[in-house]
């Protein structure tokens, strides 16, 4: 950490660049050190959601690049003293495909999409998923970059054309070198939990070229220069692209400054994901019935934890009530289902169909029919008995996942360190210590922002990979500091 002395001294330390990427939002926050102390500005946000074209599910690529664009513009204008490096995170699974002349093939599907369900039905007949699981430690989830690449050849589309995930394509784009980052990368289906390289005798069995896959690098990795028009700009110029921990989760992870070894994460937003930081993965029957994955974290380790459908559905609800005259906004709904005296049963929150898009309402009331439970009629003034049904559904499943976690460690977790923007709801943050029993600490509401600069900085003082955690703890530590 000399850099923080020599800004002390009065020598101007360059800025670093965040970029995060969200299914309903992207941003670009501005690392800057001012009197030797760090301060971190949302330069941009613009709002991000996946769009139908025709039959399928996509993201609009070109929106989200040009939404970044304009973003990198506003940060080189903010930071006349230079911008060392930039680095980029997001969600998983989804890739982007690639024409001989380096270009988009087409906007990249959604993993909501439905036409991975054919997909995962047909490769589970040539690779059952406790196979699959115990070779690559993924949860077997038809989301997988695995099903949809089989998607793909089933569509016609080239699956000989190179393919990048979302969060590196946007790094290709701004610096021309394909790669895979190896905490995004464990999210395919694909990589071999051994060795963490592409597993060939998958890529084999199910029929996928494996020349069509980018190299897997080590978050931290510099993957050259940006290049282009920004590079142009005087703050850009000499700017560092780096691979930062690429999945958004893994990078929350890396932006936690304690350690975790008896506490559990929750990084609530659009999916929920809960569990700890494991040495070693846990691939066993318990673990695979259970629904938990084991991803790479960034300087070694793996993320053990399970996917729980968070605010998708009520996302989805406020979405379907904006469109018939009755908006909401997130304060007002958490305010007004906290007042609710009787709340309603919990439904199953991952059910298949709550997972899928449009039509919210309807879809909660049918589980709830299932469940030999009343309706909520999808009526003005009903909207804050929905939020507290979904709060406690999601609270519930919390407790369900801790507990299955508990049993396969074989040990007792302390605590729950809630990240993301959920770390705001304080009903969810309530109601889950009650369904659990465990003190609940409220951790950085973008601390996959923060993990995403610790990282590149711990990068920049290291000469050797893998980074070593505890530097990235130590520059997220000081990062977490700053007030947001």
């Amino acid at each position: 950490m000399n850099r923080i002395v020599e800004a002390s001294a009065g020598l101007q330390e360059p800025a670093r660049i965040a970029i995060d990427l969200g299914a309903e939002s992207c941003r670009l926050s501005l690392l800057r050190w001012q009197s030797g102390k760090p301060a971190i500005e949302l330069i941009h946000r613009f709002a991000n959601a996946s769009v139908h074209r025709g039959a399928s599910l996509r993201w609009p690529l070109e929106t989200i690049l040009a939404g970044l664009e304009e973003a990198l513009r506003k940060a080189a204008a903010a930071a006349p003293e230079g911008v060392a490096s930039i680095a980029v995170d997001g969600w998983a699974v989804d890739y982007v495909r690639l024409d001989s002349a380096g270009q988009p093939l087409a906007a990249p599907f959604c993993y909501r999409d439905e036409r991975t369900i054919a997909a995962k039905e047909a490769a589970d007949a040539i690779a059952a998923p406790p196979m699959l699981f115990r070779r690559t430690g993924a949860q077997p989830l038809r989301i997988n970059t695995l099903y949809q690449l089989l998607a793909d050849a089933a569509s016609g589309i080239d699956p000989h054309a190179p393919w990048l995930l979302l969060p590196e394509y946007v790094l290709y784009w701004l610096g021309g070198r394909r790669a895979a980052e190896y905490t995004n990368a464990t999210h395919t289906g694909l990589v071999d939990i051994e060795n963490g390289g592409w597993s060939r005798d998958l890529f084999e069995l199910l029929g996928i070229p494996l020349d069509a896959a980018p190299p897997i690098v080590p978050a931290g990795t510099i993957l050259g220069r940006l290049q282009g028009p920004l590079a142009a700009l005087p703050a850009f110029r000499g700017t560092q692209l780096i691979a930062p921990a690429c999945h958004d989760t893994a990078s929350a992870i890396s932006g936690i400054p304690a350690p975790l070894h008896s506490t559990a994460y929750i990084c609530s937003g659009t999916w929920s994901l809960v569990g700890t930081l494991l040495p070693a993965p846990i691939t066993s029957h318990e673990a695979l019935s259970a629904r938990y994955t084991n991803q790479g974290a960034a300087g070694g380790g793996f993320c053990f934890h399970t996917n729980v459908n968070g605010m998708w559905t009520l996302k989805q609800c406020m979405d379907g009530w904006r469109a018939q005259g009755r908006p909401w906004t997130i304060e007002d709904l958490v305010a007004q289902a906290a007042a609710i005296q009787t709340p309603p049963a919990a439904i199953d929150i991952d059910a298949e169909p709550l997972l899928l898009d449009g039509k919210m309402p309807e879809r909660i009331n049918h589980e709830l029919q299932a469940r030999g439970l009343p309706c909520i009629p999808d009526v003005a003034g009903n909207e804050p008995l929905f939020a507290r049904l979904i709060f406690e559904s999601v609270a519930s499943r919390y407790a369900q996942a801790l507990s299955q976690l508990q049993r396969m460690l074989g040990r007792k977790l302390e605590r729950i360190h809630i990240l993301g923007g959920g770390s705001r709801n304080k009903l969810l943050t309530e109601l889950t210590a009650l369904r659990t029993g465990l003190p609940v600490e409220s951790g950085q509401p973008e601390s996959s922002t923060i993990g995403n600069l610790a990282v590149q900085l711990a990068a920049s003082d290291a000469h050797t990979q893998p980074l070593d955690p505890e530097a990235i703890r130590r520059w997220a530590a000081l990062l977490c500091q700053i007030p947001q």
